[in-house]
């Protein structure tokens, strides 16, 4: 059976998925500590006033922070831009061993079980939502009707922490990958004209209320969209903390090419950017698509 809905006219490759995200910060020292203590990244590269941090044996960055001194927290409501970006484990018991961890060190963190993933909800200093998630085996999922089947659902967390056997957490494992990002926008068909019609992701879910999800080559999502910022929600302003570029990784660079073709055919700007371009969906939440990187 086919699951999900197939854009229109241009199709993502399989290969594609997300790749680093931008962040602003308020104080890069402070989330430094969160992230490397709380989540277990380690800096990767660092320059005057940013740092970029990744997994244990992996020199790409999964997140890139840049400070702006003084930034506002994230309001807890009325803010469209990033809800969360979300790190994949390589496996259920690297998931096990983050939960342990967070006991250890007392990091209250949210949970859910959602059919296709267990997932822990955090959130940074400056209120930056984050989720850690493991994945269940693909020939698990479920669809009805072509529609992949997801919930939100309590999480075993004993069964996750014993997946995690009695070994320590010693941070993020070689594997571990940027999984989807997940923001709120402020109307869900205007969300789609840009990110399905014209970017080509299929639509997996569309039976959550107020919300989307996306993704290439049948994955359950690599973008998540809402609309429970709520009706008068506005952009995150340039003095807070806040969601400043994700990037979508293609196979290589005619794929770029074709899915610039295809968001400029319909009628959405993009602009030249290192290794490949930039765009904003309606509400200007900027994507990098770029060709992912060759090992060397």
């Amino acid at each position: 059976m086919t699951v999900g809905i197939a854009p229109p006219a241009y199709r993502l490759p399989a290969a594609t998925r997300p790749g680093t995200v931008d962040l602003q910060v308020s104080n890069l020292e402070r989330s430094l500590a969160y992230y490397e203590t709380v989540l277990g990244l380690r800096v990767v590269g660092r320059s005057d006033g940013s740092a970029d941090l990744g997994a244990a044996g992996d020199t790409a960055p999964l997140v890139r922070l840049h400070e702006r001194t003084g930034a506002q927290r994230v309001p807890s409501q009325g803010r469209i831009g990033l809800y969360h970006f979300a790190i994949l484990l390589p496996d259920r018991a690297a998931l096990g061993r983050f939960v342990a961890h967070l006991g250890e060190i007392g990091a209250r963190a949210g949970a859910a079980d959602h059919l296709v993933s267990e997932a822990l909800y955090l959130h940074d200093p400056d209120g930056l939502g984050i989720e850690v998630y493991a994945d269940r085996p693909r020939d698990s999922w479920q669809a009805e009707e072509g529609e992949l089947r997801m919930a939100t659902l309590p999480l075993d967390v004993a069964g996750v922490v014993a997946a995690g056997g009695r070994a320590p957490w010693t941070g993020m494992p070689s594997g571990t990958r940027m999984g989807h990002v997940h923001l709120h926008v402020g109307d869900l068909a205007r969300a789609s004209e840009f990110y399905h019609a014209a970017l080509g992701l299929d639509t997996m879910v569309w039976s959550y209320t107020g919300a989307l999800f996306m993704a290439a080559s049948g994955y359950h999502h690599h973008l998540g969209l809402n609309t429970w910022a709520g009706p008068d929600a506005i952009a995150a302003r340039d003095d807070e903390a806040r969601l400043l570029a994700w990037q979508l990784l293609l196979p290589d660079a005619a794929s770029v090419a074709d899915a610039r073709r295809s968001v400029e055919s319909n009628g959405f700007p993009t602009r030249d950017a290192d290794g490949g371009w930039f765009s904003g969906d309606p509400w200007g939440t900027t994507l990098h698509v770029l060709a992912e990187p060759r090992m060397t």
